[in-house]
């Protein structure tokens, strides 16, 4: 084996530019797999095991208290399926006050850090202890609630001080003394069975796990359900919440990213496969004197193949070992960025060993078994045969083309540039597949990014909404308005360059029936300016009207024309859900001031988004508003929107890595070709060929099959495209219109159809003008 070697290592750095190109390939291959792995591993796996940990709930189910005793309920633990039951214990739900000053959540700008206010509304279970056979809920600080006067609260992720006192209204005070979490979200807030009465509790909840497969599926924990509540009075069950809706909250934005990142790839796979099959069978049959050289000193033939199997593998490894470090840097920030602020302080989150297993294992047995083929051909050959054998190609092999070619009224140099690729058939079916998957990758990523384009135009309301007015929260140390409402209001209007002003009352409130609580924003002014997109239905109109995201209807099974019931402080109000909006955010709900006036009519504006007239300057529009009040806090809308640019700079990113590659592939061809064919082009400069001549019949060959492959490819990339932006769309709960997915114009489709010519002519550039400046002597020399 150390000849082998040395053999091998020879090879290495004889053919150094083959060997750049099997590293490159497979190190761009390697970093999208690495990458799309972590991220397919990491939106379900970490959340499977601490579900598994935590004995998590399938089902959250919330009971009219009135409508069913605990008898009834008990009972249903031992229906047929149920594997574990918890329950009943009794729900209530409580308003803290200042909801509206302390509910900021969803804007465009977080409040400052700091200690936390405890307001809005929270689902508060009275529950003796957190362990138990279904949601074994986790205590972070602290201990559990076991006496009257006590409260744990769910966490959302950073460490808060204990000892904070609630007031309820119409209640006790209460001491927090513990934070916890459950990842089945059964509650907001717990207290002992025996605080639970005085806060006047009107629901019973129940906790149950499934058996087998029954909690596989939305439809299977339907029937499952359906089959626990059949003995109980109709109407007795007022909500359920499947674990599913939210293993799909969780890994929602990391879902997003795995279809596109697979795409590329696997595309960077077969690129790689094709481009390594057409390395080593062209070195094989440009090596035929050097098997028959190491074959007559006594290599036999498996020893001949290994030599040209490590030959690729070296390359190969280091390709693989480099990219697949660098795709596990390159997911620490998008694993950061996706499970950011979603209550993930149960989940281990990063990549697992086995991603890394796989690519270091597979990725160098995938190289080996694509270099097998050709390689076998080395096998195969007698030592006296491939001594003997000569480089050019074999007499005959696309004559009959060329002759073709030649009796047209092309120039000289473009026909004999375009019947060089039948002389080596299968190279340039190599070279072809290669060149159409990289139309294919640039197809695909100009739709990703034309679509992403338009996405974060319309989620940032580019145009619409140019500066967002805070008003100032007292509780986090920033200084209380001048003003009420309606005279900010008047004030905003009254600015110079102000077009239009809208009014915003960020307020948690409670949807009858559910333990979780939605962010509603409710609009006053001029809300028909602000460039919300609407996917399905319209926009608001009137009273009693609520436009939601497609997240929030398909995790609550509603849709358009459904009607859902708001719950503050006591007070009720319904409202029907008249359009679907674009945004992928499973708790927002956005809703009009007539709608929210029906249940708190003392509510308050939270902040103000304003249009400038076109020229305005924000920056100095801004300081105008501190001036005016300090109270104000006013930021300039950013009109860029982060998914947006991460997918946007990932698909360019892997795009030129993959063309170039391609590129790559051609330029081995062509280097190939030219060497074999040396006589040949001395042949050709006898006569008379110039070196511009032989630098136009070089490319021609290969611009021949760019076209080709640019036919080919675009067709390749749109069915792509369309196979995995709705994939994406549906996995971040995203509902794109129509005018965001209709990217495919004619002037794109023109452009795409040039970009095989431009892969292939780039690619065969370095290499034909090498052949042009070769001269009559030197080949002569050679030979």
């Amino acid at each position: 084996m150390s000849a082998v070697w040395r053999a091998s290592r020879a090879a290495v750095r004889r053919r150094r530019l083959q060997t750049l190109v099997i590293g490159l390939v497979v190190f761009s291959s390697t970093v999208a797999i690495v990458v799309a792995l972590g991220l397919l591993e990491a939106a379900s796996a970490p959340f499977d095991r601490a579900f598994a940990q935590q004995r998590g709930a399938h089902v959250v189910a919330s009971f009219d208290r009135a409508g069913v005793s605990d008898e009834q309920l008990g009972a249903t633990a031992r229906r047929p399926g149920v594997a574990a039951a918890a329950g009943p214990f009794e729900q209530a739900v409580i308003t803290l006050p200042d909801a509206g000053a302390a509910a900021g959540a969803g804007t465009e700008s977080e409040p400052p850090a700091g200690p936390r206010t405890i307001t809005g509304p929270l689902t508060v279970v009275g529950r003796a202890d957190p362990a138990g056979p279904v949601d074994r809920v986790r205590l972070l600080a602290g201990r559990w609630a076991t006496r009257p006067g006590e409260i744990v609260l769910h966490a959302q992720g950073a460490e808060r001080e204990l000892g904070t006192v609630i007031s309820v209204p119409g209640g006790p005070e209460l001491t927090v003394v513990g934070w916890a979490s459950s990842l089945s979200r059964s509650a907001q807030a717990w207290v002992s069975p025996d605080q639970i009465g005085a806060l006047h509790p009107t629901g019973a909840q129940m906790l149950y796990r499934f058996t087998g497969s029954a909690s596989a599926t939305d439809g299977r924990i339907g029937k499952a359900m359906a089959s626990v509540t059949a003995d109980l009075p109709p109407a007795s069950l007022l909500a359920s919440q499947s674990y599913l809706s939210i293993k799909r909250d969780v890994g929602r934005t990391a879902s997003a990213y795995v279809p596109f990142l697979l795409a590329f790839g696997i595309l960077g796979l077969v690129v790689a496969v094709l481009i390594v099959a057409n390395v080593v069978s062209g070195a094989v049959i440009a090596g035929l004197r050097h098997i028959g050289v190491l074959k007559a000193l006594g290599f036999t033939p498996n020893q001949v193949v290994s030599v040209y199997l490590v030959m690729v593998l070296v390359p190969g490894a280091v390709g693989c070992v480099t990219g697949t470090v660098l795709g596990g840097i390159a997911a620490q920030p998008l694993l950061k960025n996706v499970f950011m602020g979603i209550g993930t302080q149960d989940l281990a989150v990063g990549i697992s060993p086995w991603v890394y297993g796989v690519t270091l294992l597979g990725m160098p047995v995938l190289v080996v078994l694509t270099a097998l083929v050709p390689a076998l051909r080395a096998h195969r050959l007698p030592a006296a045969g491939a001594i003997s054998a000569g480089s050019a190609p074999r007499a005959g092999r696309g004559r009959r083309v060329q002759r073709a070619l030649a009796g047209t009224r092309l120039p000289r140099p473009v026909s004999l540039g375009l019947g060089l690729p039948f002389a080596r058939p299968g190279r340039t079916a190599l070279t072809l597949a290669a060149v159409v998957l990289g139309v294919t990758t640039v197809t695909l990523a100009t739709g990703l990014s034309s679509t992403m384009s338009a996405y974060g135009e319309a989620a940032q309301r580019v145009g619409h909404v140019h500066t967002v007015v805070h008003v100032g929260k007292p509780q986090f140390g920033e200084p209380a308005p001048k003003q009420g409402d309606a005279e900010t209001e008047a004030l905003l209007r009254s600015l110079p360059g102000t077009v239009h002003v809208t009014a915003d009352a960020w307020i948690d409130v409670n949807l009858a029936g559910y333990t979780e609580t939605v962010s509603c924003q409710f609009f006053r002014g001029d809300s028909d300016t602000l460039g919300e997109t609407i996917a399905k239905g319209r926009w608001l109109e009137g009273p009693g009207e609520v436009v939601a995201p497609p997240a929030f209807l398909k995790k609550r099974g509603l849709e358009v024309g459904d009607r859902v019931t708001f719950i503050l402080d006591g007070e009720k109000a319904s409202a029907t859900i008249v359009g679907e909006s674009m945004e992928g955010m499973p708790d927002r709900l956005q809703s009009n001031w007539e709608t929210l006036t029906a249940f708190a009519p003392d509510s308050k504006a939270n902040q103000y988004e304003v249009r400038l007239a076109p020229g305005t300057d924000i920056d100095a529009y801004n300081a105008a508003v501190r001036a005016a009040d300090p109270g104000l806090n006013p930021q300039a809308l950013s009109v860029t929107n982060s998914d947006a640019v991460i997918i946007t700079s990932s698909a360019t990113t892997l795009t030129v890595l993959l063309a170039t590659v391609a590129a790559l592939g051609v330029f081995n061809t062509v280097l190939l070709n030219t060497r074999e064919r040396r006589r040949d082009l001395g042949t050709l400069k006898s006569l008379g060929m110039t070196p511009r001549q032989v630098l136009v019949m070089v490319v021609t060959s290969m611009a021949a099959l760019g076209a080709v492959g640019g036919l080919l490819g675009i067709p390749a990339g749109i069915g792509a495209y369309r196979l995995i932006m709705p994939a994406m769309a549906d996995a971040a709960g995203v509902s794109l219109p129509a005018f965001m997915t209709d990217v495919w114009h004619a002037p794109v489709l023109a452009t795409l159809a040039l970009t095989g010519i431009v892969i292939a002519a780039l690619g065969a550039l370095v290499p034909a003008r090498s052949a042009a400046r070769l001269t009559i002597a030197k080949v002569l020399h050679n030979e």
